[in-house]
């Protein structure tokens, strides 16, 4: 197996992944706020490709103009903001983009929280609600200076409870702390869709076509019904990203905009051909006719069969 090839490291302790990177250990053994990186210190970055066994909160300031948005720079350059659930994969590429801005790493403050940290809280489920933590790197928050300061003053605030005193009271407060900073990023996430609603609005009027001509393909439709991932690629943008861009706008998600245009495809071929349901049901891409009948039934409140006499 070539090196390249190598299965990628996992670090399922924040002590073990802090020391790989040349950090010093965590203040908690399930939860780490790293505030900068000491110019002195020798920080490593891993080139293997590695999976964390944590969530990662990341701020990193003056990113304006280092990264892109499809052609288009951040709206704002006073800081952003990149989330990781645990289990996604560090990637090669990724690796060489972070040895490539080091001075900037150097300025970030990141926060590690084993999912164990959060066990009895009621944001142990909640957190996987957050779409933001599967957004891609280019899909970061950027941040205004007022949404910036709010954001540093939580992350200052679960500092210095990790660093100060131990007490009964201590986890209390940086869970609730925690759970502050996420429903603010969720915030400043549906601004940041409204204060880029025309490159928004061109990517639905793209997924409104490329939609359309799935549906039209009879070869793509062989391989089943389009599912947000496949949609999500064709924009080059996240599945969640994608998603929570839709609800915003429209109030639906992909996969609900999905059902739509299924529905309304599946309704001119009702009323318009002589073909079965079965034969329906195969040409929008279900191996199951059943299944189709379900979900036109959920969608219409009639069944396909009760549709088309309406047009007897």
């Amino acid at each position: 197996m070539k090196k390249n090839d190598a299965a990628p490291i996992k670090y399922d302790s924040l002590t073990e992944a802090l020391k790989s990177h040349g950090l010093p250990p965590p203040q908690h053994p399930l939860m780490a706020l790293i505030n900068g990186i000491d110019d002195s210190a020798e920080m490593n970055i891993p080139q293997e490709s590695h999976v964390l066994s944590f969530y990662k909160i990341a701020f990193r300031p003056d990113i304006g103009g280092q990264f892109r948005y499809g052609q288009t720079h951040f709206d704002f350059n006073e800081g952003g903001m990149f989330f990781a659930a645990p289990n996604q994969l560090v990637a090669r590429n990724q690796l060489e983009m972070a040895e490539s801005e080091r001075s900037i790493t150097r300025q970030e403050i990141i926060m590690l929280i084993h999912p164990d940290f959060l066990l009895g809280y009621p944001l142990a489920t909640k957190i996987k609600k957050y779409q933001f933590f599967s957004y891609s790197v280019n899909e970061a928050l950027h941040l205004s200076e007022k949404e910036k300061m709010i954001i540093l003053n939580l992350l200052r605030n679960i500092e210095e409870e990790l660093c100060g005193r131990i007490d009964e009271l201590s986890q209390d407060v940086i869970i609730s702390q925690l759970e502050l900073l996420l429903n603010y990023a969720q915030r400043f996430y549906k601004r940041q869709f409204i204060t880029r609603k025309n490159i928004n609005n061109g990517l639905l009027q793209q997924f409104e076509e490329i939609l359309e001509r799935y549906f039209n393909d009879d070869s793509a439709l062989l391989k089943g019904t389009p599912t947000v991932q496949y949609l999500a690629d064709k924009l080059a943008i996240s599945s969640g990203y994608l998603s929570d861009m839709l609800r915003t706008f429209t109030g639906q998600s992909a996969q609900q905009h999905i059902h739509n245009m299924l529905i309304e495809k599946a309704k001119e071929k009702l009323s318009s051909t002589d073909l079965s349901v079965s034969e329906i049901a195969y040409e929008l891409g279900f191996e199951q006719s059943q299944s189709f009948s379900r979900l036109f039934k959920a969608k219409t409140k009639q069944s396909p069969l009760e549709f088309r006499a309406g047009f007897s």
